[in-house]
C-alpha cells in the first residue's frame, strides 16, 4: 500500500528558491499547503509529515527526491490550484488522486514514473487508457499506450488522458537531490499531530460505499479538488421524480426554482417548512402551481420545523436524502454542510415472504404520521393513481438502509414514547450497541450553528445518553468528555462571507458566555476539507478515538433543549419542543453482497443477481473512520466519513472568544465591514 504526501510552498518572496519546499512520498495521497514565512513552512512540514510518514518508516527504504510533475490548466500555465506532484527515486505510481477533477478514465494506478539516480527518467502506462506525451524539444506528440514504456526528459509534458490533465515533468539539479529526505528524517522525529491537509482531494468512495456515508456539500470560492465527491442540489433531485416532498426551516422558492429547474417539471410537489406567517404567505404567492404548502403543528411555544429532508418518489423506488442546509442560496453554495441520501426499491407484491419492517423503516414510519400533511394523489407509471401520506412509504423494501433516523417531533413525551424521540432515541439505540475496547470512555464532540439556553444538568443529561453503549464483554463504555467545536470571532470575521456569515450562527451573548462552557469549547478547524473558511452550518455529534468513530451522528439538531428534548417529572417524560431530524452511522455487519440498487439507473439485473445472496454476512463488522485515516480505506470493512473537522478538537486559546451574533465588533472583515453593519 503505497502513500503519498505533497508539500508545495509557494513563496511570494524573490528569495526563496521555490524547488526546495517539495516533498512526496509514493502515491496517492495529497496535501497542500501555503505560506508566506520559512518558520511557518518548517513547523507545518515537521508536524504534519510525521504522522502519514510513520508508516513508511518501517516498510521501505528512504528515497532521494529527484523531481516533480507540475499540473498545467488547458493553456499549459501552472495551475495554482493544485499541488506539484514530488518525484522520488525508484518507481512513483501517478493515478486517479492525483487530479483535481475526478475523470473515471483514471485508473488509480494510471502511469508509473520511474527515475534514477543518474537522472534518466522512464515513463510506463499501467491504466487502461493511452497517456500522450509532448516533447519539450521539438514539441512532437508522443501516444503510450498501455504496457507500453517511454524515455521522458527534463520539460517535456505529459497528459494523463490524450487533451486532459497535463503536467510538466521536472529534474531537480542534483546538489538539492536528499534534501527533502533529510528533511523527512528529522520530521519524523517529532511527535507532534495534524491533519492530512488535502483528505477531501482523495474522498472518492465507490458506489457501492455511497449509501454508508454522507458527502459534503459544494462550496463556491474553493478549488475544484476542495469539492471532490460533494454534491449540489442537482446532484440530489435528478432523474424522472413523480412526486417530491421538501422537509425544511427555511425555503426561498426564487433561488430553488433557479438552482434546481427541474422542480418545475414534477407534477406534484409537498413543501413542508417552518417558516413565518409572513413568508408563508410570499411562498404562497411565488410557488408553482404544481406545489403545496404544509407547516406541521407546533404545540409547544418556542418550537420550530426545523427538519431538512427530501423524499422522492421515482417509477422504480424511493429516495430519502436528510441533510442540513435550509433551501437558501447561502446554504447550498457559501457553508460547510453535509447530506446522506439512499434509494430504495418498491416491496415486491408477489414475495410469499416479503421483508421484515427494519429499523429504519420503523423510524421513517413514526416520523412521517407525525407530520399529517395533507394527503395527495400521484399519477405512478404502472401502478396508476396512488395517495401519497405516510403509509404510502411502507411500500418501500428499507431492509439494505445503511443508517438509523434519529428524530424529535415537539409534545411531552412517556411511556412507550419516552424512547422513541429526540436523546433518549439515541440513547436507546447505543444502549443495544457494542463497541470496540478502546471506545471506552472516549470523548465526544458536539458541533453545531446555534447554542441553545443550557444548564450544566441538562449537559449531564445529553452526556448520559450519548455515552451508552457497551464492550463485547458487556463492560459499559462510561461518560464520555465532550468537547463544543464552535467559531470563534476571528473565524467569521476572515470567513468566505466575512461578519455575514454570522447571521446562521445564531447564538446571543447571553447563551455564548456561560462561564461552565468555557471549558468546553474548541476550534473549526477544517484544512483537511478546505473549509476553515466556509462558516459551519453542518451539525454533528459522534464518539471517537483517534480518527476512529463508534458512531456519528449528522442531524438539523443543534445543540439545545428544544431540538433534543429535556427529561422532567423524575425522567418520566421527555419535553421536546422542535421537529429535527438526522441520521446515525453505526458499525454494521459487512454482507457478502448487497443490493446496489438506483432509483435513476435502470439496474434491475444486477439487482437480480445479487438478490439470492442478499441476506448472507460475513463475521466481519465495518469500522467507522475519519477521511484522515491513515489506512486501506478501499478495504471492504472500511467506511470512510468526509467529517469536515479536525479530531482531535484543538481547544480554544486564552485569545480566542466564541463567536456571539448581538455583539459589537469594531475591527474589519475581510469586506471591509464592521458589525452589526
Amino acid at each position: 500500500m503505497s502513500l503519498l504526501i505533497h508539500l508545495t510552498y509557494f513563496s511570494r518572496s524573490p528569495l526563496v528558491h521555490p524547488k526546495i519546499f517539495v516533498i512526496s512520498y509514493l502515491t496517492p495521497l495529497s496535501v497542500l499547503a501555503r505560506f508566506t514565512k520559512n518558520a511557518a513552512f518548517c513547523f507545518f512540514f515537521l508536524s504534519s509529515v510525521h504522522s502519514n510518514l510513520r508508516q513508511l518508516s518501517s516498510s521501505s527504504m528512504a528515497h532521494s527526491q529527484v523531481a516533480y510533475l507540475i499540473p498545467l490548466k488547458a493553456d499549459l500555465k501552472e495551475e495554482d490550484s493544485s499541488p506539484r506532484i514530488t518525484l522520488s527515486e525508484g518507481p512513483n505510481i501517478i493515478g486517479r488522486g492525483n487530479v483535481s477533477i475526478a475523470d473515471k478514465r483514471l485508473s488509480r494506478k494510471h502511469i508509473s514514473i520511474t527515475v534514477s539516480s543518474s537522472g534518466s527518467v522512464s515513463l510506463s502506462v499501467e491504466g487502461t487508457n493511452p497517456v500522450v506525451i509532448r516533447c519539450s524539444g521539438d514539441g512532437e506528440r508522443k501516444k503510450v499506450k498501455p504496457r507500453e514504456e517511454v524515455l521522458v526528459s527534463n520539460d517535456d509534458l505529459i497528459e494523463l488522458i490524450p487533451g486532459h490533465h497535463f503536467f510538466k515533468l521536472v529534474l531537480l539539479p542534483a546538489e538539492n537531490r536528499g534534501s527533502h529526505e533529510r528533511a523527512a528524517k528529522k520530521a519524523r522525529k517529532d511527535d507532534a499531530h495534524d491533519d492530512d491537509v488535502e483528505a477531501i482531494r482523495r474522498f472518492v468512495p465507490p458506489n457501492e460505499k455511497l449509501p454508508s456515508t454522507f458527502r459534503l456539500l459544494s462550496v463556491n470560492g474553493l478549488p475544484d479538488w476542495a469539492n471532490t465527491s460533494c454534491v449540489s442540489i442537482n446532484d440530489v433531485i435528478e432523474g424522472d421524480v413523480v412526486a417530491a416532498i421538501l422537509s425544511n426551516y427555511m425555503v426561498d422558492v426564487d433561488w430553488l426554482m433557479s438552482a434546481c429547474p427541474k422542480l418545475a417539471n414534477i407534477s406534484q410537489v409537498m413543501v413542508i417548512h417552518g417558516e413565518g406567517d409572513g413568508r408563508q404567505e410570499y411562498i404562497q404567492r411565488k410557488k408553482p402551481a404544481n406545489w403545496s404548502l404544509h407547516k406541521p403543528r407546533l404545540p409547544i411555544s418556542f418550537g420550530t420545523h426545523h427538519s431538512k429532508a427530501i423524499f422522492l418518489v421515482y417509477p422504480r423506488g424511493v429516495r430519502v436524502v436528510v441533510h442540513t442546509a435550509n433551501l437558501i442560496h447561502v446554504d447550498w453554495n457559501n457553508k460547510s454542510q453535509g447530506l446522506w441520501m439512499q434509494d430504495f426499491p418498491w416491496k415486491d407484491d408477489d414475495n410469499k415472504d416479503p421483508p421484515k419492517c427494519c429499523g429504519f423503516e420503523g423510524d421513517l414510519i413514526d416520523y412521517l404520521n407525525v407530520l399529517k400533511w395533507p394527503e395527495f394523489t400521484a399519477s405512478l407509471p404502472g401502478r396508476g393513481n396512488v395517495k401519497i401520506n405516510a403509509a404510502f412509504f411502507k411500500k418501500f423494501d428499507y431492509s439494505n438502509a445503511t443508517v438509523r433516523l434519529i428524530a424529535s417531533v415537539p409534545g411531552y413525551h412517556t411511556g412507550l414514547n419516552l424512547k422513541k424521540w429526540g436523546h433518549m432515541k439515541l440513547r436507546s439505540i447505543l444502549q443495544e450497541c457494542i463497541f470496540d475496547r478502546e471506545f471506552r470512555r472516549s470523548p465526544l464532540v458536539y458541533q453545531f450553528s446555534s447554542l441553545g439556553s443550557l444548564d450544566e444538568k441538562w449537559l449531564a443529561e445529553f452526556r448520559d445518553s450519548l455515552s451508552c453503549g457497551i464492550t463485547e464483554d458487556k463492560t459499559p463504555l462510561g461518560p464520555g468528555d465532550p468537547l463544543i467545536i464552535w467559531p470563534t470571532v476571528e473565524d467569521v470575521r476572515c470567513s468566505l462571507e466575512g461578519y455575514a456569515a454570522g447571521n446562521a450562527i445564531p447564538s446571543p451573548l447571553k447563551n455564548v458566555e456561560k462561564p461552565f462552557l468555557r471549558k468546553y469549547w474548541a476550534k473549526w478547524k477544517a484544512d483537511h476539507s478546505a473549509r476553515s473558511r466556509a462558516m459551519p452550518h453542518i451539525k454533528t455529534f459522534t464518539r471517537y478515538s483517534d480518527q476512529k468513530l463508534a458512531w456519528f451522528l449528522l442531524t438539523s439538531s443543534n445543540l439545545s433543549k428544544a431540538a433534543w428534548g429535556a427529561l422532567q417529572k423524575n425522567n418520566s417524560q421527555l419535553m421536546i419542543r422542535s421537529y429535527e431530524l438526522g441520521v446515525l452511522f453505526l458499525s454494521s455487519p459487512i454482507k457478502t453482497q448487497v443490493c446496489d440498487f438506483s432509483c435513476t439507473e435502470d439496474n434491475t439485473s444486477t439487482m437480480k443477481a445479487k438478490q439470492e445472496t442478499k441476506d448472507e454476512v460475513v463475521k466481519e463488522r465495518s469500522k467507522l473512520v475519519t477521511m484522515t485515516w491513515q489506512g486501506d480505506k478501499d478495504s471492504p470493512e472500511i467506511i470512510s466519513l468526509p467529517i469536515p473537522y479536525q479530531l482531535p478538537p484543538k481547544p480554544y486559546s486564552p485569545e480566542d472568544v466564541p463567536w456571539s451574533w448581538d455583539r459589537g465588533y469594531s475591527k474589519k472583515d475581510v469586506y471591509g465591514q464592521v458589525w452589526p453593519r
